[in-house]
């Protein structure tokens, strides 16, 4: 019998055991009692083996090695020039540190030593899992592949999430069958199309019910996530970054670390899942910052204007957007020199001299006069090719000399790995925020890397890193400011890049239909208060989809509220709603950015429903997204709620189009105020309105007994 290392927390146990040379992950559910790995007969992990394979069988374990007998994908491929590529890592100690171990394995005769880290969050529970491989031999080690763990999943369901630009978090299931699956990204960020983050669970797993493993790779660049399953029918997972040839060389000495991967485990279904997340997240990864803190209703001047700059019009939409409750005036993209489209002047940070003759400080001072805090969209990695910046350094882009790239948004891709070229960017937003009374960066990313090399090497990985030291510089020399990750929407959402940024823009699309289902799939994993949604125009630039102004902005309502069109010309009738939802968004973000977001089960399968609840209060939104099976509603059935509580409930937006609609219209949904338990919620539910496709009913509950 092997060694066996214990962690605990978020009620859960999970457990580390060493058999042969080999690292195990040997339990990870329910806490054990007392937390005794003890209780673990290692003797019934044992798998018979079968015939037509090696004698001891799949050598499958939380690093396989095809040096080992493992014939699936491994975990580790390395080479030297000299030939060398098989490694037989073994057991050659284990450290413990404060929340978690490290499991270190070594090969002499390969000159390899890999450090396996595994954490388990004492408060909620999530797993880290990455790994650190360093060259003990006298030749440079190629890496190819670096897996940060493997992991066995239940055979059951995979939900994996795809999706492009306005189209976001698209989320898909299938069941694996034989082979590999896999999901990459070679664009240098999270991707649109292939972010690092998957759902494993048994058959038919749901919002409230069935075992599942959520699976997130903290990495904003190149990665993969792939399924496979082994030829005796077990499951692996395993993720990391994904390097371009000869990209990772280590050369004698040198180390190379995985970005973590993070995991979570539930036996309540895909809330369960968001119930361990979204405290870490706010906890760990956020390091509690935005606890507490009232997120600022924003006015993004994008869709109101878009490069069409004019003081006095932007003063006007200031005002506007003032008194419809904005708190932050943000300044998208058109502000600096030379900015007529996207196709020219990005990299030159510096006020447009015809647009704003004396700079940005006339605007800023009256937005503030107005009780606004000041926002301004960058694009610091990139530059045009009409720019001065690439006129004066053509060398300065990523990419190899005398080698035509296609252009992006008519832009390339900064070379942030060298040092001269960072130091230039951290100077021009560096002179801008010490400048001006700037609150916050709009810091957005709209180009695929292609030819990513730096000095006649490949540095995808590089870039990556360079991006991250740039943002901490300007972190740590204006701490105050708030960033905001946007990469053409959601094309960079991850918890590394949310370590040092403040708000996660999910979509470039305002749609609320096609926002009602990003939002819902981006909750498993993110909060509500990072998750930036913004009151679009009536008639969507995305999906061309006119919507009304009570589902854009009770969609809106449930994120880091924003408004994103030109408000002057919205009727009385609608910019007072606005105004309403604004002034309802205000009086429960301590709710909305606190609370316990729970995924509901409509009561219609074209509809989209979910409550955050806690501290006595609940909302719950219910929108119909496809028109609706039946001509009349079931109720809405709400889960989560104290069952022997008596709660006071009213439906926030009652339906103002002609009665002709319904017939008979229930008291709830004339806007009286109904007294209901917890437990009748859950079981009977609430009546609905008759919902159109692209109607919403939001509900208040505020808790009146115990």
């Amino acid at each position: 019998m092997g060694a066996q290392e214990t962690l605990g927390g978020g009620g859960d146990t999970l457990v580390i055991g060493v058999r042969a040379g080999r690292p195990h992950l040997d339990y990870w559910g329910p806490a054990l009692a007392g937390g005794r790995s003890t209780l673990l007969d290692p003797r019934l992990l044992e798998r018979a083996g079968a015939h037509g394979m090696l004698d001891a069988g799949e050598a499958f374990d939380l690093f396989p090695e095809s040096g080992v007998g493992f014939t699936g994908a491994p975990a580790l491929r390395a080479w030297r020039a000299s030939g060398s590529f098989v490694t037989q890592l073994a057991h050659s100690g284990t450290r413990t540190t404060p929340e978690g171990v490290e499991l270190v394995l070594a090969d002499a005769r390969a000159g390899v030593e890999a450090v396996l880290s595994i954490e388990l969050d004492p408060a909620t529970g999530v797993a880290g899992f990455r790994s650190r491989i360093r060259n003990l031999g006298v030749e440079p080690l190629h890496l190819d592949w670096v897996s940060c763990a493997a992991l066995e999943l239940m055979d059951g369901e995979v939900m994996a999430f795809g999706g492009r630009w306005a189209r976001e978090f698209d989320a898909h299931r299938f069941r694996p069958g034989p082979g590999l699956w896999s999901s990459e990204a070679r664009t240098g960020r999270t991707s649109h199309h292939a972010p690092p983050f998957l759902i494993a669970g048994e058959a038919g797993f749901g919002d409230s019910h069935g075992e599942v493993l959520g699976l997130h790779l903290a990495w904003s660049g190149d990665h993969r996530l792939f399924v496979e399953r082994l030829r005796d029918g077990r499951l692996q997972a395993q993720a990391g970054e994904l390097f371009w040839p000869g990209e990772m060389v280590l050369e004698p000495g040198a180390s190379y670390e995985t970005p973590s991967l993070y995991a979570a485990r539930s036996s309540d279904g895909l809330n369960g899942l968001s119930d361990r997340l979204h405290p870490f997240v706010r906890d760990r990864i956020l390091g509690g910052r935005l606890r507490g803190k009232p997120r600022p209703v924003h006015f993004n001047t994008w869709e109101a204007v878009y490069f069409r700059h004019d003081l006095s019009e932007l003063k006007a939409l200031a005002e506007t957007a003032a008194g419809a409750g904005a708190e932050r005036f943000v300044l998208d993209d058109g502000w600096f020199r030379g900015r007529e489209d996207d196709t020219a002047a990005l990299g030159d940070w510096t006020p447009d001299p015809i647009k704003y003759p004396d700079g940005l400080g006339p605007l800023i001072a009256y937005v503030r006069g107005l009780g606004m805090t000041f926002g301004l969209w960058v694009e610091p990695e990139m530059a045009n090719a009409d720019s001065d910046l690439l006129r004066d350094h053509p060398d300065w882009i990523l990419g190899e000399p005398d080698r035509v790239q296609p252009l992006g948004r008519g832009q390339y891709v900064l070379d942030l790995t060298r040092p001269e070229v960072s130091e230039a960017i951290f100077g021009q937003i560096n002179d801008l925020l010490a400048g001006h009374a700037i609150d916050y960066l709009k810091w957005d990313m709209n180009r695929d890397l292609t030819h990513p090399a730096s000095r006649g090497r490949p540095a995808s990985h590089a870039q990556t890193l360079g991006v991250y030291r740039l943002i901490d510089r300007l972190r740590a020399a204006h701490p105050a400011v708030e960033i905001e990750a946007c990469a053409s929407g959601g094309g960079r959402a991850d918890y590394e890049i949310l370590r040092r940024t403040d708000r996660i823009w999910t979509s470039d699309c305002n749609d609320p239909i096609e926002r009602q289902a990003i939002q819902r799939a981006f909750s498993i994993f993110f909060p509500p208060e990072v998750m930036g949604a913004h009151v679009g125009p009536a008639a969507s630039h995305t999906t061309a989809r006119t919507t009304s102004l009570d589902l854009r902005a009770m969609t809106a309502l449930f994120g880091h509220m924003g408004v994103e069109a030109d408000l002057r010309a919205l009727p009385a009738r609608e910019l007072d709603a606005l105004k309403a939802a604004i002034s309802l968004h205000k009086s429960l973000r301590p709710l909305l950015h606190g609370g316990r977001l729970i995924r509901q089960a409509p009561p219609d399968p074209g509809a989209i429903a979910f409550m955050v609840a806690g501290d006595g209060r609940a909302l719950a939104s219910l929108a119909q997204i496809e028109t609706p099976r039946y001509n009349a509603a079931a109720p809405l059935r709400l889960t989560g709620l104290d069952p022997e509580a008596l709660y006071e409930v009213r439906l926030v937006n009652p339906p103002f189009r002609p009665q002709a609609a319904m017939k008979q219209i229930p008291a709830l949904v004339r806007g009286e105020i109904l007294g209901a338990t917890g437990r009748w919620i859950a079981h009977a539910g609430l009546p609905t309105p008759i919902l159109r496709a692209g109607e919403i009913a939001v509900f208040q509950l505020n808790r009146i007994t115990r």
